[in-house]
């Protein structure tokens, strides 16, 4: 099984670690696609590419999981095209792993093998849970790698997760 596990790791977690702990042993080869890599800076997208590449470079290193292919793509915004353009990106794989609705659908629709992984602890363990707790200034560590808390701590992410949720209220103020 050659797998392509897609998500847009806002920040990467331990639910998303799990996935990969889950399907590493599975696979042949194991590519994470960091989707919607062209946005950052905005309240459901904070960090960039490069930030998202390194926290979970660096929570893949901690585990001592070394066989991951990390490839960043930009939206399309066009579904027709998309897993077209996603395939040109990425070495050939027969499974997608996504919680995705319509990524599963427009993968599916092509002939892959689509898993929709199980959830492990949604309720704390999603990227929205975690950005929301940083602006309600709650406890958040807790639920990602320490690596990855390092990294958030080092760019000064909290701060900008605050901005960009400051800059959203004033726009539904105006």
């Amino acid at each position: 099984m050659n797998v392509l596990f897609i998500g847009r790791f806002q920040p990467i977690h331990f639910g998303h670690m799990e996935v990969v702990k889950e399907f590493i042993s599975k696979s042949q080869s194991f590519t994470l696609v960091i989707g919607s890599a062209q946005e950052s800076h905005t309240m459901r997208n904070p960090f960039t590419a490069g930030e998202r590449f390194g926290m979970i470079k660096k929570a893949l290193a901690d585990e001592n999981i070394a066989k991951v292919d990390i490839v960043p793509i930009v939206d399309v915004n066009r579904y027709s095209v998309w897993v077209s353009h996603v395939e040109s990106f990425i070495p050939p794989f027969d499974t997608v792993i996504s919680n995705n609705p319509l990524t599963r659908q427009l993968f599916a629709e092509r002939g892959y093998n689509v898993i929709e992984p199980k959830m492990y602890d949604r309720s704390r363990y999603s990227g929205e849970e975690i950005r929301r707790r940083i602006i309600e200034n709650e406890s958040w560590q807790d639920l990602v790698p320490k690596s990855v808390v390092r990294i958030i701590e080092a760019i000064e992410g909290t701060e900008r997760i605050r901005a960009c949720s400051m800059k959203v209220a004033g726009e539904l103020n105006e």
